[in-house]
């Protein structure tokens, strides 16, 4: 009990500790807010910009008050100096991007370093009228915070929190879709530097907690350990402010326990140790998560092997020994039983008395997949291929099976009946539905349908509309369709012919 009241309640009892706790408290959540927006819209980098480009605003506000006035480290001046300096990065930054093939991350590179250096200058020459602790303007002095900090912490929390609170549509829309905000009317520009604006009052908040150089890792480290378990911005910005703050916390007792540790840095390590911890267990984007997805990850190509398999079945139904035996690549028996368990919860299969068996669905999938196999087959016929590789080849290629592709291969092969291995090649049963218009060259022998539209080009077999026509044998090495009309003549016609003619099956029949 003594050791904890040491360690946890004993330096609470410093006002100092106290004030730190409070301020440090209360930059970690307007960070955490506004390092969400930078997260989203990419600008981690722009981020850092505006912490280096700090130091001329600070440097010229101080000299603004201590030239015409005499006053000394006078905090409203040096914010609003900070502010104009954070607005003219942006600006400079957008202007070279627009008028140069500069790409934007080149030009926040040239600006920032820039201006940062104007800083360095203005502190140089005018070194003799500057009074600033450039050491802890660097690594910051949050043990040092005072009630006039306090104030300003409190007051830029209070602005930046309102604005967000007040903008909070406008701003989400503009950070994940500038274009649909800008066509719905909404003034991009003038909010991209509401944005800047509020995060140059951030950095200067912050300055005083980690320092000038560490202020980007609390404005964008808590925000990104939020995005690896959010999805909704506005719940992304509560847990990146509740990082923030465990942030400071731990930075703080870690900072006190040790003594020589200076507290900015342990702020941002403790920020930086949440990220990887979390990064590590996150239950949806974290590295264990996506260990356990990919080991459990069922390769698609494998599930439509297994598919592809039953083309070996009459009646659908194939013991798991013949599954296995039918595969190409020969894996794994427990990748098989993964692939056959996934194929059952997509309901394309079930398993009765020790045998797989095919639903409706999964004999729709592997005749479609058979189609494209046996259609891919007839294309590398057509192309030259040997005999004897075909099959290989087509396995290789089946997995191709997007119906514009498949589609493609049999109208350019004339809608081919019989493979090279004259098997049957399924019709096009993805199109042939009742009450769906199709192409007359898609009709099989004995199906029926309704002409719905003939082209001028076919006056002379005056097929009438509507009428009923059926489909007889292919002739002429399947290059010639036979259609019997319900006039009792027969016509035939060749493919580009038979493509001209649009009809509604009636009755397909297998």
């Amino acid at each position: 009990m003594s050791l904890a009241w040491d360690l946890f309640v004993a330096p609470l009892e410093s006002q100092a500790f106290q004030k730190a706790l409070l301020g440090g408290s209360l930059v970690a959540i307007v960070c955490g807010v506004m390092g969400c927006f930078i997260i989203l819209r990419r600008m981690a980098f722009l981020g850092d910009a505006l912490s280096h480009a700090m130091l001329a605003g600070v440097t010229a506000g101080y000299l603004f008050m201590q030239i015409l006035f005499g006053v000394e480290a006078h905090a409203p001046a040096m914010l609003i100096g900070s502010i104009v300096a954070g607005i003219v990065t942006v600006a400079l930054i957008s202007f070279v991007s627009k008028v140069s093939r500069i790409k934007e991350d080149t030009a926040i590179g040239i600006m920032y370093t820039g201006i940062f250096a104007v800083g360095g200058v203005l502190a140089s020459v005018f070194s003799h009228r500057i009074h600033i602790d450039l050491y802890h303007f660097i690594a910051g002095m949050v043990l040092g915070v005072g009630d006039e900090d306090l104030w300003l912490m409190a007051i830029v929390a209070a602005i930046v929190l309102a604005t967000v609170i007040l903008l909070f549509r406008h701003l989400q829309l503009t950070s994940f879709d500038p274009v649909m905000a800008a066509s719905l009317g909404f003034p991009v520009v003038a909010l991209d530097y509401v944005l800047t604006a509020c995060t140059s009052l951030v950095v200067v908040s912050a300055v005083n907690v980690v320092g000038v150089i560490l202020v980007v890792g609390l404005l964008v480290t808590p925000a990104a350990t939020a995005y690896l378990l959010c999805n909704r911005l506005s719940r992304m910005m509560m847990i990146s402010a509740l990082f923030g703050v465990t942030s400071v916390v731990a930075g703080l007792y870690v900072s006190t326990w040790i003594g020589k540790v200076a507290t900015g840095p342990s702020i941002v390590i403790a920020s930086t140790l949440q990220f990887m911890v979390v990064l590590a267990v996150a239950p949806k984007y974290g590295l264990i998560a996506d260990w356990l997805r990919r080991r459990s990850m069922v390769p698609q190509r494998l599930v439509e092997d297994i598919l592809g398999t039953f083309r070996y079945s009459s009646d659908n139904r194939l013991a798991f020994a013949d599954i296995a035996s039918h595969l190409h690549d020969s894996p794994s028996h427990e990748a098989v039983r993964r692939a056959l368990r996934s194929l059952e919860r997509q309901n394309l299969m079930t398993e009765s008395a020790g045998t797989w068996v095919l639903t409706d669905e999964g004999e729709l999938e592997a005749k479609r997949l058979l189609r494209a196999h046996r259609l891919w087959e007839s294309y590398l016929q057509h192309v030259g291929t040997p005999l004897d590789e075909l099959h290989n080849q087509a396995h290789q290629l089946e997995h191709l099976h997007d119906e514009e592709t498949v589609d493609y291969l049999d109208d350019m092969l004339g809608h081919p009946i019989l493979d090279p291995h004259g098997q049957e090649i399924p019709e096009d049963f993805m199109h042939l539905v009742p009450g769906e218009p199709v192409k007359a060259s898609l009709l099989r022998e004995s199906m029926s349908a309704t002409v719905v539209e003939v082209a001028d080009e076919l006056a002379k077999f005056d097929v009438a509309v509507p009428s009923i026509i059926t489909a007889g044998p292919r002739t002429d090495g399947d290059a010639i369709w036979t259609f019997h009309l319900e006039d009792g003549r027969t016509i035939h016609l060749n493919h580009d012919q038979a493509d001209q003619i649009t009809v509604v099956l009636v009755s397909p029949q297998d």
